[in-house]
């Protein structure tokens, strides 16, 4: 096999398994609840999957004094809660724990980055990790910009001794101002090539097998477009409610906090065209075209085709719990949404005239991410127009969490000597179907970082595109008041009742997942 070959990652537009270079995994915002629920317990599997080298390293970063063996038993700990074995394998947390280092660092401190830059070296010298680092910003989203001009002026990102990577967290930006402000920051010391905005979501395997099932199967692609899909429902549902973050949930609200970022990355491969490769930028490229084509928000969009929400006081699971309000650190007279819903129009051959109507909020009566794609009636009622109403139109749905899979349903005879028609479904799991334990996000962009795949992490042009789509949105309701007076949902619910309206006046309804 040539060496051509062999080099490329992409051979036949297929992902192959590497190996994963040398190197020191810095995170800063180590001693937070990302680092010790995600980042940690992710860094652990890959050495324990043993699809990263020996010469590895982690090093924590973070204001909190602490000295190197206090930081190794906090995330020892962290491991034995949060990973999905819930214990901790000894053998492997010992090779893990002896590349694991601590170091107190001011994020505006240069004399710190200097500490940090002698401990790198020293840590490339005894672990053989020959210069190579992911800078992972696990910080206060404001702290973005001013952490990168420290390793810019450090020289801890410059790629003379090995590559330098650095992983921006979400939220990226407030708006879109903010957003173009903080990428022309982040590029005065950073090649676009170097920065890795991350969106877990896009790490999840139901949402990576949106292309395998698209574009490796030759039954659905032909029918994925206006002559056959009628609309697209994706819901993005969570339980939970502010969980203590309320200060900031204030001032972001579910479109800032959710839709223009994750579920955008998901609407984003179901619209977008068959790439070229499999390479990062034909897949990026492809990305960014479907949503360039989004149907600008006017004023009447917003008010015809959105709907806000905030939840109120009701029940989950059984229990009784607070309305958005009274939860801490909301103002008692907040009008932030905690449920939006937006209708998503494509002006483009394969989508014209198909909506997406798209669902998110915390405390609705179920957690759960998919995709409803929903065809088109058959052309002629065969069986009668009211037994063909008593049954349901066709349905794809692609679920993204949890229990990872996708459903098709069907009608099809009842047995009989009567013709009865009844809805039946054709089920793949994940679980069911492969016998194994689903790695978790994280573990899979994380090593793509290492790896130096960028497909996976938004590009400058997808981070911007998103909130140019929603500013209009935003910029409306935060000039008019809410439609109905806030709270308009009871906790344990599926939305406002205004959603449900708008679907019917369009002789459609909601997907109860």
């Amino acid at each position: 096999m040539s060496a051509t070959v062999m080099d490329n990652p992409l051979r036949a537009g297929v992902r192959l398994e590497r190996t994963a270079d040398p190197c020191t995994v810095i995170i800063f915002g180590a001693t937070g609840d990302l680092t010790k629920r995600k980042l940690v317990p992710a860094l652990y599997r890959l050495v324990q999957e043993r699809l990263v080298p020996g010469e590895f390293a982690v090093v924590g970063a973070a204001r909190s004094e602490m000295g190197h063996d206090d930081f190794r038993a906090k995330m020892k700990d962290a491991v034995a809660q949060f990973s999905e074995a819930k214990r901790v394998d000894e053998e492997v947390w010992d090779s893990f724990a002896q590349g694991l280092y601590y170091l107190p660092v001011n994020i505006d401190s240069p004399d710190d980055y200097k500490k940090l830059s002698d401990l790198l070296d020293q840590i490339d010298r005894e672990r053989g990790t020959q210069g190579n680092r992911v800078f992972y910003l696990s910080t206060a989203p404001a702290l973005y910009a001013e952490a990168v001009k420290q390793l810019g002026q450090s020289g801890l990102v410059n790629q003379e001794k090995g590559w330098r990577r650095v992983i921006i967290e979400k939220p990226f930006g407030t708006d879109l101002a903010t957003a173009k402000q903080l990428n022309r920051d982040i590029h005065e010391h950073l090649e676009e090539s170097q920065i890795y905005r991350i969106d877990h979501y896009l790490g999840k395997e139901t949402v990576q097998n949106l292309m395998i099932f698209r574009f490796a199967n030759g039954i659905y692609e032909p029918l994925w477009n206006r002559q056959y899909i009628d609309h697209v429902q994706i819901t993005n549902a969570e339980t939970v409610g502010v969980e203590g973050r309320g200060g900031y949930y204030d001032k972001a609200g579910v479109v800032r906090d959710m839709i223009q970022n994750h579920v955008f990355q998901v609407l984003s491969h179901v619209v977008m065209e068959p790439p070229a490769s499999l390479g990062a930028e034909a897949v990026r490229d492809e990305k960014i075209k479907a949503m360039m084509s989004a149907r600008p928000f006017t004023a009447e969009r917003v008010r015809n085709e959105c709907v806000r929400g905030q939840y109120g006081a009701g029940s989950i699971n059984g229990k009784p719990v607070p309305g958005y309000r009274e939860e801490e650190g909301v103002p008692k007279d907040s009008t932030t949404e905690t449920f939006a819903m937006v209708t998503m129009r494509f002006d483009n051959w394969r989508w014209s005239g198909v909506p997406f109507y798209i669902r998110s909020g915390k405390r609705l009566a179920k957690r759960v991410t998919e995709v409803a794609i929903q065809f088109k009636d058959a052309p002629h009622q065969l069986f009668g127009r009211e037994m063909m109403e008593q049954v349901a139109p066709n349905q794809l749905v692609i679920r993204i969490q949890p229990d990872e899979g996708i459903t098709l349903r069907f009608g099809a005879k009842v047995p009989g000597q009567v013709t009865r028609i009844r809805d039946v479904n054709m089920d793949f799991r994940y679980g069911a179907s492969f016998g194994v334990q689903l790695a978790e996000a994280y573990e899979r962009l994380l090593l793509d970082c290492i790896l130096g795949d960028p497909t996976l992490y938004a590009r400058t042009d997808m981070t911007e595109r998103g909130w140019e789509i929603v500013m209009p949105i935003l910029e409306e309701w935060a000039a008019t008041k809410a439609e109905a007076p806030f709270p308009n949902y009871e906790a344990g619910s599926w939305g406002p009742q205004a959603t449900h309206d708008l679907l019917a006046s369009q002789g459609r309804r909601w997907r109860r997942p």
